[in-house]
């Protein structure tokens, strides 16, 4: 197991893309605190306002930094396909499981200190604006930041076994980003419809929907009319990580039983 996480964490530390990607997700998430901070720098903070500033708007538009980790995840076990690497890479560590644990375990703990360092990098530009950091410590803004970086691993892990089950990077990016951004906002925009009030049931079940729920300060509002009965904070984060055990579960099976 040892030189299965050698193996990994040099090919990781050694692409090029490791560090374009954690910087590129870094300088957004921290774009996003500085634009927040300089334009409500006038507000009184409250917890809603530092939760956004600090998970980077993750929580209420695009998570920069989880798909920029999620895309780590999908070059882990995808680029080994894409560049012809995983031959010699099996002949070297014959192992399947132990290689793919090792890439979890990897890429895991580096998405961990990534999101750390930008929620660091986020609270010194709260600072810099309020001076002040209200209800960090208490509940519900631990909760929330605690979520974050649930919802980021988890996040990264989708990647990383969309990766392994396509065999490849191009259809994992297609649906790490069509996915959450067009087909769930499709399916809760339909379930408003009357004649299709059928959907109101699936959207508690939608899996990045539900992640987004980990960052939640307050009870979110999908629908202003329509009651979606959504799970809680870490009800909603066993939907999303349910989702990421299905789908990197299945991929680890074919992994064993394909050849390379």
């Amino acid at each position: 197991m040892l030189d299965a996480l050698r193996f990994e964490w040099t090919r990781l530390t050694t692409l090029r893309s490791t560090y374009w990607l954690t910087g590129i997700g870094l300088l957004c998430a921290a774009a996003i605190a500085l634009i927040f901070g300089f334009a409500a720098r006038n507000e009184q903070l409250n917890a809603e306002f530092l939760s956004i500033a600090v998970n980077g708007g993750a929580s209420f538009g695009i998570p920069f930094l989880a798909v920029f980790m999620a895309i780590i995840g999908i070059f882990a076990t995808g680029h080994e396909y894409r560049h012809g690497t995983i031959q010699p890479t099996l002949t070297s560590l014959p192992q399947r499981s132990r290689l793919i644990a090792a890439k979890i375990l990897v890429v895991a703990g580096t998405t961990l200190v990534v999101t750390m360092a930008s929620m660091m990098l986020n609270l010194g530009i709260v600072l810099v604006f309020w001076g002040d950091l209200p209800g960090l410590f208490d509940d519900p803004l631990r909760s929330a930041l605690l979520g974050y970086i649930v919802y980021t691993l988890i996040y990264m892990l989708v990647g990383m076994g969309l990766g392994l089950l396509f065999r490849g990077v191009p259809s994992a990016l297609v649906v790490i980003f069509l996915m959450p951004l067009i087909l769930e906002n499709l399916i809760v925009g339909l379930s408003m419809v009357p004649a299709l009030d059928w959907l109101v049931p699936v959207v508690k079940f939608l899996p990045f929907t539900a992640g987004t729920l980990l960052m939640s300060v307050s009870p979110p509002d999908l629908g202003m009319a329509v009651d979606y009965d959504l799970f809680s904070r870490w009800g909603a984060g066993g939907v999303f990580a349910a989702f990421a055990a299905l789908i990197m579960g299945f991929a680890w099976y074919l992994f064993k039983r394909r050849d390379a």
